[in-house]
């Protein structure tokens, strides 16, 4: 069985990548379940895949249900249709998007390999390697909001604070003169 070997690289941040493998028979569906557990989304939202030339240009769309292109091409699903089937050399490219109707997470996904030798015990789709934080599916990613929220109001100060954390005129060693006094009260109150 062919195993197939690909990059998923978060389309805002090109160091922030998954490696999954997966089998050559194995659906794009399987495919897709593979990729949103690898960037820790919920999986509540549709998605689909488009075919990609070099230039990550949109082609020919395929998700959960069955789709036509407007040339009348083949219906592509991605619960029936095999990896395989759309994958013939390494550097071929697809594109990925989540939740397309609201935040439109977009993944652009590289085949790196084919391999013939599959991994004894290893259950695939495989998520072989991770690099860069995940982006968070909804607000901040491992921050609990109240703790947030206290985190702020610890190192919030306001301009008289910071005005007191600088010291009296004249302090730093430098000279009165050459009438900064007054913008270095117009900055402080910029913050």
């Amino acid at each position: 069985m062919a195993i197939l070997r690909f990059r998923i690289y978060w389309e805002d941040d090109d160091l922030t990548y998954r490696d999954i493998e997966i089998q050559g028979n194995q659906t794009y569906l399987d495919f897709h379940n593979a990729i949103v557990k690898a960037y820790e989304f919920d999986g509540k939202h549709p998605a689909s895949f488009y075919e990609s030339n070099d230039k990550w240009q949109y082609g020919r769309e395929f998700n959960s249900e069955v789709l036509v292109n407007k040339k009348d091409a083949p219906a592509l699903s991605m619960t029936r249709t095999p990896v395989s089937a759309l994958v013939s050399i390494p550097g071929q490219k697809f594109i990925y998007v989540y939740d397309p109707a609201g935040k439109k997470w977009t993944f652009m996904v590289e085949l790196l390999n084919v391999s013939k030798d599959e991994t004894y015990r290893r259950v695939y789709p495989f998520l072989l390697r991770k690099e860069g934080v995940a982006p968070a599916q909804y607000g901040i990613k491992g921050v609990n909001p109240s703790k947030l929220m206290e985190i702020e109001e610890k190192y919030d100060l306001g301009a008289e604070e910071m005005a007191e954390g600088f010291g009296d005129e004249g302090e730093d060693g430098g000279s009165d003169s050459g009438g900064d006094e007054g913008h270095a009260e117009d900055s402080s109150q910029d913050f």
